[in-house]
């Protein structure tokens, strides 16, 4: 095998923003991490040993559980509005079929390896029971949501080293505040654009004037080939190809991606729905055409509305964000998954698997300076978008999209309109005045 050339496994390794890179216009949260939305907790269990050949069922061994917990945990009590979209469909996210037609988020999401979807959903299983008895009793039974990733190229996968009590390990660790990335739980196998991937988040605060809401992506990243690799839109993956052009390669598979969404603003299904089919434009951004054996999944759910399992109601009210509020949040969550799907290959390190494969870091040094090269023409640009040209109106639109320090206060309603986006009549048809001008002569 070819000699590796020289990667930054022996830098620190620092985040995308780190590096310079445009990343669009909105602001992160505290911790750039889908912890920024409230409530929501993420751990980590991750399995490395063994090395040299592959031996099934012996190892080597590269691979994890990542837990993403709604509600800090105490979601089948208190479920949440939930959602997904599938770009491609080769690939796995147990509970699916459940989520899409319910609406409802009701246990942690989970993410492993392919071939441990099912030890992940039984270990999760399991955990619920013990913590609520009840469950194929007195409650319902449960699905739980496992999305999955081939790991196979760096991992002994048909061994299925994972096991319940990793799926304990995560739970047990997971946390608010920053969010461990790179080789890490589920992504400590994946490989992105012929680089080292895995766990990546990122996370937005929409401006008051544009609600407020903060929003977080988190991915596992496993997808894609060097060439389209693109960094802040930046063809990056085709001049390191050249770079690595001796480096061997995996081959047999184009990778998948699953991506978690979570928002406090206050979604319906079928607006999670929508959310999430953004994801998949983030996803683009960063080099994805969705290859044919390839799973782009996405789930999302929002946490602004908590739907109790027990209650003595027939009627239950809900907070809805209107459907023409919504473009915000769809410019932020394509920010947010490019953002993450970079953090997880900024963040991890070279990496050596089963049989020696090797797979190398994403070299920093080289994406700082192919940024620097171009920070003159981000320089030219402004990221808040300017006033046309257009002669100035007498009265001043009442939807402009206002940002930054703008509070709610001083933003003009919107009109309501239909869902083709066309304004309500706000005078009376002809017919009418022709009726009312009659002074109503039919008849009492």
């Amino acid at each position: 095998m070819a000699n590796p050339p020289e990667t930054e496994s022996t830098e620190k390794r620092v985040r995308a923003r780190e590096l310079g890179i445009p990343l669009g216009r909105f602001k992160t949260g505290r911790h750039n991490a889908i912890t920024d939305v409230e409530g929501v907790l993420v751990g980590h269990s991750t399995i490395i040993r063994g090395e040299g050949p592959l031996r099934p069922g012996h190892g080597p061994v590269r691979t994890g559980v990542t837990a993403i917990l709604p509600n800090r945990g105490n979601i089948f009590m208190e479920r949440m509005n939930g959602g997904g979209f599938v770009l491609n469909g080769a690939g796995e996210v147990s509970g699916m079929t459940q989520l899409m037609e319910w609406g409802l988020v009701e246990t942690p999401i989970l993410l492993t390896n392919t071939m441990s979807v099912g030890a992940v959903a039984d270990g999760m299983a399991r955990h619920m029971v013990e913590r609520y008895p009840g469950i194929g009793d007195e409650h319902d039974v449960i699905i739980p949501i496992v999305g999955e990733c081939d790991d196979s190229y760096l991992n002994d996968i048909a061994g299925r080293h994972v096991r319940a009590e990793h799926v304990y390990e995560a739970i047990r660790n997971a946390s608010e505040g920053p969010v461990p990335e790179g080789n890490v739980g589920g992504g400590t196998g994946m490989v992105t654009c012929d680089f080292k991937g895995g766990i990546g988040t990122a996370s937005r605060k929409l401006p008051e004037a544009l609600g407020g809401y903060t929003l977080g992506v988190l991915v596992m990243s496993n997808f894609g080939k060097m060439h389209n690799l693109r960094v802040g839109g930046l063809p990056v993956g085709e001049v390191l190809a050249e770079k690595f052009k001796d480096t061997p390669r995996r081959g047999q598979t184009y990778g998948s991606i699953i991506a978690v969404v979570a928002t406090d603003a206050p979604l319906l299904s079928h607006q999670i729905n929508r959310l999430c089919k953004r994801v998949a434009l983030g996803i683009g951004r960063v080099g994805s055409y969705a290859a044919h054996g390839s799973g782009e999944i996405v789930v999302g759910f929002s946490t602004a509305n908590i739907i109790p399992r027990r209650t003595q109601k027939m009627v239950y009210k809900l907070k809805i964000l209107l459907d023409q509020r919504l473009d915000p949040l769809y410019e932020a969550v394509m920010e947010a998954t490019e953002e993450a799907i970079l953090n997880s290959m900024c963040m991890a390190t070279s990496m050596k698997g089963v049989n020696d494969n090797f797979v190398p870091a994403l070299p920093l040094d080289e994406v700082r300076r192919f940024v620097q090269a171009c920070r003159p023409i981000f320089a030219s640009v402004k990221k808040r978008p300017q006033q046309t040209s257009a002669p100035v109106a007498r009265e001043k639109p009442a939807d402009v999209d206002k940002e930054g320090e703008v509070r709610a206060g001083a933003v003009l309603p919107t009109e309501v309109r239909g869902a083709e986006g066309i304004p309500f009549p706000t005078r009376p048809a002809p017919d009418d005045i022709e009726d009312s001008s009659s002074g109503g002569s039919s008849g009492s």
